[in-house]
Parts: C-alpha cells; structure tokens; sequence
C-alpha cells in the first residue's frame, strides 16, 4: 500500500493542542507533507522539539483490574536505547511507507491513578478480512503524554478495525491497596473507526526557530479521561535530597509505614525536569551507610504503591541516611519521543544532599 501526501493543518489548536501547549509559545502555521527537520546541535538534555502532535481517542477499556486508552495520531520517529561498548545511545527508528498511525496505550489502575509501567504490552489490529497487524508495543516517554505505549502501524486504509491490548502483568513490588491486583495477563478490545482524512485533521503544530532547541520542555496534556503519570508532590517521610544524573532528577526518601513491614523504607524517585513525570526502566543501586557495616547495599526495586506511584525501593534498617549514595548502573530503557531521546543516558553515582 502506498501511503497517500499527509496533509498537516497547523492553524488553529483545538482544545486538546492548547492544553499540551501551556506556557509554549512561538509556533509557526505552515502546512508540511513530511516531519520538519530535526534540531541542529541538539543539547544532550530534554530539550523543546521540532514539532508537538495533537492526539485522539480510540477507545477505553478494563483489562483485568487496569484501566486502557487507546489513542492514535500521526506515525511520526521515535528513538529506542541500544548499548554500545560502555555507553548507551538512541537508535532513530523512522516511519515506514505503509504506516498509517501512532497507536498509544495508556495503562493505569483506576481506583489510584497510579500509571502502570514494566508491563510487557502487545497490540493486534484486526478487520472483517482478518488480521492486520501485530506488535509487542515499546514502553516510551513523551512530554505530552508521559510514559506509555507506543509504536506505528500499517492498516488497510479507512475501515473500522478492532484492536486488543494485551496487558501483561507488571513486574515490580506492590504495596498497600496495590499488593494483590495485576498479578495476571489480560486483554481489552475498541473498535478503531480509521478515517485518513480525519487523522489530518490533528492538530501538528512547528515551533520556531528560537523556540526549538532550547533546554525545556513541553508542557503535558491536561487529559480528564486518562492520568499523565507524575511523581508525588510531596512524601511522608524523611527527605534525603534531590540528585541529577543525565537530566534525570532523583528524589530520596525514607518512609516508616507498617505497608513496608517493620523496616524503614528507602524510597527514590526518577522524574524527567521541568514536568516531574515518572521515568521507569532502570538499573539503581543505594548505599546507606551504618555503624561499621552499610545498613543497606544493594539494588532498588521497581515497585508501585498507591501514595509513591512507581518508584524504586528497599528495606533499610538504621545508618545515616542523609549520605545516602545512588548509582545510574543503567539508565532508562524505554523509547523516546522528540525532545527526550537526548536525555537520559548517563550512568554514575551520586550523594543525596538536602
């Protein structure tokens, strides 16, 4: 199938557009038939991009206990995390001639709102013909979105198609409410009413010259429907500090609840800058040192509760916390939208300091 010349309307935002553009000005209203280029001399830092995309909804569904939105917009590059030799760098990936769609999946638990990361998502699109397509879909971070799922499809032009979600289950501790829900795969099914004109009818949005490329970010979209995955505000407990490695901003705590049995808990948060969005996918390791002996060393573990969200932890028991150390052994493994997949690639230790 070849894909028909995109028409891209950039002149008037919708509602949708206008809340991912907060505090963004600077955007021009031309009309492309391809992404426009990326930034020269991009930072190595989350950064304003080239372009912002508006989406729209497919479709909401239960898969198990968690909650799924189906969203789409235009098949645009993305970036993965590959390692080469000692360091990490981003692989373009770029959109293919048959690619009709950027299908998005947004998984969360809806009692909470706590978006549900680590848990291993495919996609099968089906028409009355059968199946179309069929993807395990990549665990990625955008700015308007925060972290979902995501990748491009093909379709058989303008049908109504069915698309399952399958939903594996997260593979991370759970605490509190949390602790016996999502223990099994499951699947939710929309109907995806595919219309190529109606998709160029989302708002595509270029930003000037002096807007792109400078070290910021996009504000996320303000969604009623569907949570943007963000780090607490505040945490009870003792705070040990913030600490940056790649742009990544951490957030040391320790917490005393009985939900963590009788130890104390070292709890650490990874959040992109400007937005605090939830930044899973990575290798940590803490050193909180003791009376002789560490009183913990070792790695954090993934984990979801309903007061952190996801966050990364483990027991500790006494030690001077305040010269908690933190290791980046690895740094995020998830795929990225423009504007991130410069950042967040960096490995290193630090000291968290008040």
């Amino acid at each position: 199938m070849t894909r028909p010349t995109r028409r891209r309307f950039l002149a008037g935002v919708g509602a949708a557009g206008l809340a991912g553009l907060a505090g963004c000005a600077g955007f021009s209203t031309t009309t492309y038939s391809a992404e426009p280029p990326l930034v020269e001399d991009r930072p190595n830092a989350v950064y304003i991009p080239s372009h912002v995309e508006g989406m729209e909804m497919v479709g909401m569904g239960m898969a198990g206990d968690a909650r799924v939105a189906v969203t789409y917009s235009y098949p645009h590059r993305f970036w993965t995390v590959e390692q080469d030799g000692t360091e990490f760098v981003t692989q373009q990936v770029d959109v293919r001639d048959d690619d009709a769609a950027h299908l998005m999946a947004t998984v969360w638990d809806p009692e909470t709102g706590v978006v549900l990361p680590n848990t291993g998502l495919s996609m099968e699109i089906r028409n009355d013909d059968g199946l179309v397509s069929q993807e395990v879909v990549y665990p990625m971070l955008s700015q308007q979105m925060g972290f979902h799922y995501g990748a491009n499809f093909p379709l058989d032009g303008n049908d109504v198609y069915d698309v399952t979600v399958s939903v594996g289950a997260p593979n991370v501790k759970r605490f509190g409410s949390l602790g016996n829900r999502f223990t099994e795969a499951a699947t939710a099914t929309v109907s995806f009413d595919y219309r190529e004109g109606a998709r160029n009818e989302i708002d595509y949005t270029v930003f000037e010259a002096g807007r792109r490329g400078q070290r910021d970010a996009v504000a996320p979209m303000s969604m009623d429907m569907m949570p943007v995955g963000q780090v607490p505000d505040s945490v009870s407990g003792t705070a040990l500090g913030e600490a940056t490695v790649g742009d990544l901003v951490l957030r040391g705590y320790v917490v005393t609840n009985e939900r963590f049995a009788d130890d104390s808990y070292l709890v650490v948060t990874a959040a992109t800058p400007y937005n605090d969005l939830v930044v899973p996918g990575m290798a940590l390791s803490a050193r909180v040192p003791g009376d002789g002996r560490a009183a913990f060393a070792g790695r954090l573990d993934p984990a979801l509760d309903p007061d952190l969200g996801f966050h990364y932890g483990a027991p500790v028991s006494g030690g001077a916390v305040q010269d908690t150390e933190l290791t980046v052994e690895i740094p995020p493994q998830v795929a990225r939208h423009e504007g991130y997949e410069t950042a967040f690639l960096e490995t290193g230790t630090v000291t968290f300091s008040a």
